[in-house]
């Protein structure tokens, strides 16, 4: 079976400095997938090489056996590969129900902007921001500008979402019901990769996880596995952590 997404070799240099040293993994269709490491290990850069934000500087990426590495951020963008930002910058004079019907005249293959603002209702109802449509997107608190964000990801008709740190800067209740629409995107098909800092998240939505160490690829499995290897809690989750979860699920 070809994997959804595959990344052979890939690396990003910017200047002397190796942002992503010679990364492969495969993404497979219907994996939710963690990926941390420590800040600056390269996670969002790696990100950025997928959707061509940052282009590759050496390797390959592949998406449904097809080579996007050459490729532009609006040709990935409609061939289903989605992604959120770690920091949110809507369209700030956009009313709510714009900046996601823009994602779905974008990206969605909406007909007309009749469809594409039926789509955005649609998005934004799944992720509670439905009485705020008419809002302008400047006066969205920071939780709700986070699911504004997912909203615009899903607007965009994604085979694979990926999510960058939705949950930084969130209350536990919002944490919560972040996990719970990020499950139902799950339980819609969408494959999903999600950089997040919080374990317990990772660990409660992850089937994989990838770690990623000065740019290079330190561990990639089951959690239990990748959550006590020790190169794992030398340079991401300390003794004090691999201590208190040795017993069981971390």
């Amino acid at each position: 079976m070809t994997a959804l997404l595959e990344l052979k070799n890939a690396s990003r240099r910017f200047g002397g400095l190796n942002a992503v040293n010679n990364v492969s993994f495969a993404v497979k269709q219907g994996e939710v997938i963690g990926l941390i490491g420590p800040n600056g290990a390269g996670k969002t850069t790696l990100i950025n090489l997928i959707t061509a934000v940052h282009p590759a500087t050496a390797g390959r990426v592949f998406f449904e056996g097809r080579d996007i590495t050459k490729m532009r951020p609006y040709q990935i963008a409609r061939l289903g590969l989605a992604r959120t930002f770690q920091i949110v910058q809507p369209f700030p004079k956009m009313t709510v129900l714009e900046n996601v019907a823009a994602g779905a005249m974008f990206a969605g293959h909406a007909d007309s902007l009749k469809e594409a603002h039926a789509q955005a209702r649609e998005h934004l109802a799944f992720t509670g921001l439905g009485g705020s449509a008419d809002k302008p997107a400047a006066a969205l608190t920071l939780a709700q500008r986070k699911r504004l964000e997912l909203a615009k990801g899903l607007a965009m008709k994604p085979r694979l979402l990926m999510l960058d740190e939705v949950n930084a800067g969130l209350n536990p209740t919002e944490i919560d019901e972040a996990l719970g629409m990020i499950r139902k995107v799950a339980n819609q098909g969408v494959t999903i990769v999600v950089i997040e800092h919080l374990m317990k998240v990772v660990t409660s939505i992850s089937q994989r996880i990838v770690v990623l160490h000065h740019g290079q690829l330190i561990a990639d499995g089951e959690p239990n596995a990748v959550l006590r290897d020790p190169k794992v809690v030398e340079a991401y989750l300390g003794s004090k952590y691999a201590a208190a979860h040795a017993g069981g699920t971390a």
